[in-house]
């Protein structure tokens, strides 16, 4: 079955979409509805829960009506869908009503994989609308990006990288401060532009270093790892940032089950499990242990027992974009 991003969503009879992102997958709702009522304004809108849903809602909100109005039909919450919604749902979809769309939206998980594969299989001329999480800079880079050049205004680099910046954790903060950029100003966005209206936000955090640095991608730690030192960052709690990452890995290595099964036996929210797995890539156990040694190195060097700070720092950065290959 076709599979799109967020952004080429388009009618069909039954729409997945996927992923973990919920803005993407809200900015796509919005995006068909739109699309949808611009066709035909007497478009009818209903908001199911598949967590709450209760027998026959689906059937009654697709059946044909009086005056035939296309239907557009969102359901939200399928990752954890009762039964009943599964077992109608899959009726539905053998055999969609005309004029009818439905919109399921499933952030992820196993639950409800009867259906998902089903959608998957082409079973009632579906499509698939994949909202991944945007994690690393390039892809919110090219999300910032895109909303500039869709608005037909353009953005100086620098500045486009200061405004990602200052919005690591938060897609919806990051789209907010382009629209608020574009309709507050005129012209090019600078970079004297985004410091005038985020300056207090554009600022490295030690999370930020560590994630490029345990990704491999040794240049792009060390510059934040600078930006953030000649900015005040204090070098304890950038030391922290990486023993509690390493540490989080070293648990969830080698851990079988689901992302939710596995936080709950360590004390850890699903999200950290998944992100630990995907850090993890590229790791051997041999150079997580030489990792988490230098990091307990470092650890005391910076609280005293060495006499550059920052040397030792920069170093704990080298060995863990090695992957703990060297020391």
């Amino acid at each position: 079955m076709p599979q799109l991003a967020w952004h080429q969503i388009r009618a069909a009879p039954v729409i997945l979409v996927s992923g973990p992102e919920d803005f993407l997958a809200e900015r796509a709702s919005r995006q068909l509805r739109d699309a949808l009522r611009e066709q035909d304004p007497s478009l009818e809108v209903h908001d199911l829960r598949a967590d709450a849903y209760a027998p026959g809602e689906l059937i009654t909100l697709a059946s044909p009506s009086l005056f035939g109005e296309p239907r557009l039909i969102r359901v939200d919450a399928a990752a954890t869908m009762n039964d009943a919604f599964l077992e109608e749902a899959l009726e539905y979809i053998a055999a969609p009503a005309d004029e009818v769309v439905v919109l399921i939206r499933h952030g992820g998980g196993v639950r409800g994989k009867k259906l998902l594969d089903a959608i998957r299989q082409g079973t009632g001329g579906g499509i698939e609308v994949v909202c991944a999480a945007l994690t690393r800079d390039n892809d919110r880079a090219d999300f910032a990006a895109a909303e500039f050049r869709h608005a037909g205004r353009p953005i100086a680099p620098g500045a486009l990288r200061s405004l990602v910046s200052a919005f690591t954790d938060d897609l919806a903060e990051l789209a907010g401060a382009c629209q608020q950029l574009l309709a507050d100003t005129d012209g090019e966005i600078t970079e004297q532009t985004v410091e005038k209206y985020y300056g207090g936000r554009v600022e490295v955090n030690a999370f930020a270093v560590a994630d490029a640095a345990i990704a491999g991608r040794h240049g792009e730690a060390l510059g934040l790892l600078r930006h953030a030192l000649a900015t005040g960052a204090d070098p304890v709690p950038m030391v922290a940032a990486f023993a509690m990452k390493l540490r989080t890995m070293a648990k969830v290595g080698g851990t079988r089950g689901s992302g939710g099964q596995v936080a709950s036996q360590l004390g850890l929210a699903p999200w950290q499990v998944d992100r630990a797995r995907r850090d993890l890539q590229g790791w051997t156990e041999e150079g997580l242990g030489r990792a988490i040694l230098m990091a307990a190195e470092t650890d005391a060097a910076v609280k005293g027992a060495g006499r550059d700070p920052v040397y030792a720092v920069e170093s704990l950065v080298r060995v863990v974009a090695d992957r703990g290959l060297e020391l």
